[in-house]
C-alpha cells in the first residue's frame, strides 16, 4: 500500500467505503473509467489492490472497518494527505441481518446499526472539515429500498437505513451553507452478495407460518440488475449541478415509493380530524409542568 502523495493529473477524488465488492466496487470502477481518482476502502482490500495495479497512481487502497471511529478519521487524513483533497464521498459499506424484530439479540441489533448507521456517521463527520474548508464536495449515502418501509424479516435493517436517512436530511441542510451537497440513493435489487452474505437470527417457532409464506414468495425468484447500472446512475447524480436529496434506483423501487407514499397520504387524510383535534395552541403555562406532560 502506497501512501506517498500522488503526482497524477488532477481529477475528482472519491472516498468509497465497502469498495471491495458489489455496488461499492462498481462505483469505484465507474469513477476510474471517468478519469477520476479513488480512495477505496474495505475490511478486505485484496480485490481493491487489483484495481490499484491496473490504475497505477489513481487508486489508494485502505483497509478500514467503518465501525472504528478512530480508524475512520485516520483513513480520511491519509486520503487527504495522499491526494490533496476529497470531492465525492460514498458511504456504501453495509451489512444485513435477517430476522423478525422479536428474535434479535441485543448484540445483533447493535451490530446492524454499527455499520449501516454509525459507520456512515463517522465517515460523514470525518470528511466534513475537509469539505467545508474546500467549500465544495458531495456526500452520497447509500440507503435502500428498505428505507421506504419496514418489511417482515428485514425490520432491523430498515431501522438502520431509516436512521441513516434522518441523519442525512439534517446533514444536507447543515452542510449546504458551505457548498457541500448531500444525496441519498435508494437502490432496489442488484446482483451483489448482500443477501448471500447476510446473517440470520435464531428463529422462533411462532414465526414459522410467516417464514413459510415469505419463502414461498422468494421462491418465485427475482430478477435483479447489474451493479453497473447503479454506477451509471451515480455518475449522473454526481455530475449534476443540482443533485436531488434522494434518488430512487430501479423501476421496482420507484413504483414502490409511490405506492407507499400514496397509502400513507390516504391514511393521513382518513384520520385528518383526529390529527387536527390533537393540537390547539395555548399560552405557555406558568408554574411547574403537570406530571406526565410533554414528549
Amino acid at each position: 500500500m502506497t501512501t506517498a502523495p500522488s503526482t497524477t493529473a488532477p481529477g475528482r477524488v472519491w472516498f468509497i467505503t465497502g469498495a471491495s465488492r458489489g455496488l461499492g466496487q462498481a462505483f469505484a470502477r465507474a469513477a476510474l473509467d471517468a478519469g477520476d481518482r479513488v480512495v477505496a476502502t474495505a475490511r478486505n482490500i485484496a480485490t481493491i489492490e487489483e484495481l490499484a495495479t491496473k490504475h497505477e497512481g489513481r487508486v489508494l487502497a485502505l483497509p478500514l472497518d467503518v465501525t472504528d471511529r478512530t480508524a475512520v478519521f485516520a483513513a480520511v487524513t491519509t486520503a487527504v494527505e495522499h491526494f490533496g483533497r476529497l470531492d465525492i464521498v460514498v458511504n456504501n459499506a453495509g451489512t444485513l441481518t435477517m430476522g423478525m424484530v422479536e428474535e434479535f439479540a441485543e448484540a445483533e441489533a447493535r451490530a446492524q446499526f454499527e455499520t449501516n448507521f454509525f459507520g456512515a456517521l463517522w465517515v460523514s463527520q470525518a470528511v466534513l472539515p475537509q469539505l467545508r474548508a474546500q467549500g465544495s464536495g458531495h456526500v452520497v449515502q447509500v440507503s435502500s429500498i428498505a428505507a421506504l418501509g419496514g418489511f417482515p424479516s428485514t425490520g432491523m435493517y430498515s431501522a438502520s437505513k431509516f436512521a441513516l436517512e434522518g441523519m442525512s436530511e439534517a446533514l444536507s441542510m447543515e452542510a449546504a451553507q458551505y457548498g457541500v451537497k448531500v444525496s441519498i440513493i435508494q437502490p432496489g435489487g442488484y446482483w451483489t452478495d448482500l443477501y448471500t452474505s447476510a446473517r440470520s437470527t435464531t428463529p422462533l417457532d411462532a414465526y414459522v407460518p410467516l417464514r413459510t409464506e415469505l419463502e414461498k414468495q422468494w421462491s418465485e425468484g427475482s430478477v435483479d440488475s447489474e451493479p453497473r447500472l447503479a454506477a451509471e446512475a451515480l455518475m449522473k447524480l454526481v455530475d449534476s449541478e443540482n443533485p436531488p436529496l434522494r434518488l430512487l434506483l430501479g423501476s421496482m423501487v420507484y413504483d414502490l415509493a409511490f405506492d407507499i407514499s400514496q397509502q400513507r397520504m390516504q391514511t393521513w387524510a382518513g384520520w385528518e380530524q383526529v390529527s387536527r383535534a390533537a393540537e390547539h395552541a395555548v399560552p405557555a403555562p406558568s408554574g411547574p409542568p403537570a406530571e406526565g406532560g410533554g414528549n
